[in-house]
């Protein structure tokens, strides 16, 4: 049994193809299979039923992955003691984030980050937050910037700042008028949110105490769905109602556009924004460089602000 075996062992489960598997891991198919085929050859079970497409593990192989997949974690283990005695970190970081903290949180750092690190090559993607974590437990991201408490076990939360949720009206909603704004005074019937699947979604109906309902796109003669907050904002701006946003992304907002906004009466509703990992993680020197940095990059008033009423993402 070797590394190179097991390493091919969880490629095939992680990408249920064994072909994609064998391109992802550089070698061709028939030396994938041949490697593979060895190793249920030498445990005497069969890891994969073949015959089901996708290609599945078999009870015995899911086991054998599990396990497979800590040993592969606690050998890439003395690769990175290696690494720590370097004074200058290297390596490829692969991040998740997921689309509302995307435009807003990653300028303000990214390119600082890359400065001082310029030995680091940085992978991002968009993803929700089921997508990244998904992909943490199958090690296609080593780490996911999104909003939590997330609940999974598999998942530890590193937690950064909290967020403010602010309100984004349109100019001749009754709302415009206050200063101020009271979850109780948010009417369904105002409300555009985004899809289905974005936490954001989740965490604006629980403000409103809304459970699973959609806004103001039902009730209205225009029923838009988007997985986008700067086109809730233009409808917002164009139709009717109102939208929430978070904090960050006000702040590179026009004069003219910031007079939309209305912050909620305290308490004020937060979002958690963490780091997450999972709980075997690695490249612990470089996750620990990017959580210094985000957080010198972000505004010290919403660093330094105290955990209060924080709306959970389910």
């Amino acid at each position: 049994m070797t590394l190179i075996q097991l390493e091919y062992l969880v490629a095939v489960d992680t990408y249920r193809h064994f072909a994609t598997a064998a391109e992802n891991c550089f070698v061709t198919q028939p030396t994938l299979s041949m490697q593979l085929q060895k190793l249920e050859d030498e445990l005497g079970v069969q890891v994969f039923d073949r015959s089901r497409v996708p290609v599945r593990p078999t009870e015995i192989g899911k086991e054998i992955i599990a396990q497979a997949r800590v040993v592969l974690a606690e050998a890439k283990k003395i690769q990175e003691l290696v690494q720590n005695q370097k004074k200058e970190l290297s390596g490829e970081l692969r991040i998740g984030v997921i689309p509302t903290l995307a435009p807003y949180l990653m300028p303000l750092f990214i390119t600082s980050f890359l400065e001082k690190y310029p030995q680091v090559r940085v992978v991002v993607q968009e993803l929700l937050t089921n997508e990244i974590v998904d992909k943490l437990n199958h090690e296609l991201l080593d780490v996911g910037l999104l909003v939590t408490p997330l609940d999974n076990k598999s998942i530890k939360e590193l937690q950064l700042f909290y967020e403010a949720f602010m309100v984004y009206v349109n100019p001749q909603h009754p709302l415009a008028k206050q200063k101020e704004v009271s979850p109780t005074e948010l009417l369904p019937d105002d409300l555009w949110v985004l899809n289905e699947g974005h936490c954001f979604r989740s965490q604006v109906l629980n403000i409103c105490n809304r459970g699973g309902k959609l806004g103001s796109s039902e009730g209205a003669n225009l029923d838009y769905r988007s997985g986008s907050l700067e086109t809730l904002k233009r409808i917002v701006e164009t139709q009717h109602g109102l939208t929430l946003l978070p904090e960050l992304s006000v702040l590179e907002m026009p004069e003219e556009k910031k007079k939309l906004i209305r912050p909620f009466s305290e308490p004020q509703p937060l979002r958690e924004v963490s780091l997450v990992v999972h709980k075997s993680f690695l490249k612990k020197k470089l996750i620990e460089a990017l959580q210094k940095e985000i957080v010198a990059s972000v505004p010290q008033t919403i660093v330094t602000r105290k955990k209060q009423q924080v709306i959970g993402i389910s």
